[in-house]
């Protein structure tokens, strides 16, 4: 496996070297985005709700327009430099912000330089590699990305650590945005297939049906699949301390960037829905047994390990996915339905979580995410019965 890594293009790894880069920056400010808002802002689970479900939906429509512009105009270079660019300068802002909708403020436009950039990077990625090395090169650059989100956090809290305060931190993310910018411009535009590009429909009926069927598990996975900031917050109100929380963000993303790229390779010899069926159904207990978890804060540590495993199982194998069920030159297209049908999604299901956490229990909140889950991991492992 070290060998095959090695061995791919140039582009893989300098898109991984962006995303580790990109989510250092990224990452300094995710994992305490909820205790600003809970300790300096005063807003609640709703709130939080709110920010992550409306930043994501209207992210995920930008992923589709910029997968099919992308797809039609021959040109994926421009929208991952535009999209990077925008992130990173407009993060640290969240520091400014007064008010809850200061933050949604910021959260947005972020959200909007990942709808420009995902679908097109992606794209990238499935035309600068052969089709039997796809779950390498997205679990190698999924590891890349989660590096960034321990070293992230690490910076973080060794800020705090300091005497630094949140808003802080939040400024001094924008070094790494710099680098960020500076290092896409050194990304080439691949070469691809000039194929005659189809009429775009809304209905994706232009699409292959083991496709669709893929996205209608993808959505009810996604519907209880709510956003990470609700596991902080978790995390926070069963003992776990300020310094702590983006710690143990920390050992999340290093369990996933260890185990993702064997795993993802892994996916290049077996049926790719088998391994992202075994990670939803790590994700259902996970979930399950955090909201029947008592205030004992060691008790975490363990179980956020676990949450990283089903992470590295799932994140190269689910792209790979999406690229073996559609044609290469609709690359740009597929992976703007792909993270369209899982950020949409996200709006309901963050609002839904925020909502039964609020006012049921936690537990009724976390429950729903494990059914939905399982229920979406029997359609997939059907869907997969079939086409055999």
């Amino acid at each position: 496996m070290i060998r095959a890594a090695l061995s791919l293009p140039r582009t893989v790894w300098l898109l991984g070297l962006v995303s580790f880069v990109n989510d250092t920056a990224s990452d300094m400010i995710y994992p305490l985005v909820p205790l600003y808002l809970a300790s300096v802002l005063l807003a609640g689970p709703k709130a939080l709700g709110l920010i992550e479900g409306i930043a994501e939906a209207f992210g995920s429509v930008l992923k589709l327009v910029a997968g099919v512009l992308a797809d039609r105009l021959r040109h994926m270079r421009s929208w991952v430099i535009a999209g990077y660019a925008i992130s990173g300068l407009v993060r640290p802002l969240i520091a400014l912000s007064t008010s809850w909708l200061g933050v949604l403020a910021c959260r947005f436009a972020d959200r909007v330089g990942k709808g420009l950039r995902s679908a097109p990077r992606d794209a990238l990625l499935t035309l600068s590699v052969a089709r039997e090395s796809r779950g390498l090169a997205f679990g190698l650059h999924r590891a890349m990305d989660n590096l960034g989100a321990v070293v992230g956090p690490l910076v973080a809290a060794g800020l705090l650590a300091l005497g630094f305060t949140l808003r802080e931190v939040f400024f001094w993310a924008i070094v790494p945005a710099v680098v960020v910018v500076a290092l896409t411009l050194c990304v080439r535009e691949p070469e691809r297939v000039v194929l005659q590009p189809k009429p775009f429909r809304w209905n994706l009926s232009d699409q292959p049906r083991a496709f669709r069927r893929y996205l209608v598990a993808l959505a009810l996975f996604t519907l209880g699949n709510s956003s990470n900031m609700f596991l902080l917050l978790r995390a926070s109100e069963l003992g776990l301390g300020q310094a702590q929380v983006p710690l143990i963000w920390a050992l999340v993303c290093f369990v996933a960037a260890v185990f993702g790229p064997p795993l993802s390779a892994w996916s290049d010899r077996v049926d790719r829905r088998r391994l992202i069926v075994g990670g939803w159904s790590v994700y259902a207990v996970f979930y399950l047994v955090f909201g029947l978890l008592p205030a004992q804060p060691w008790l975490l540590w363990p179980l956020f390990a676990a949450y990283g495993l089903f992470l590295a199982a799932t994140e190269g194998a689910e792209k790979a996915l999406v690229a073996d069920l559609v044609p290469s030159a609709q690359a740009g297209t597929a992976f703007g339905w792909y993270s369209l049908v899982s950020g949409i999604t996200l709006l309901p299901a963050s609002l839904l979580f925020g909502w039964l956490w609020a006012d049921i229990a936690p537990l009724a909140a976390f429950g729903f995410g494990a059914a939905c889950a399982l229920g979406a991991a029997a359609v997939l492992m059907r869907a997969g019965n079939e086409e055999e």
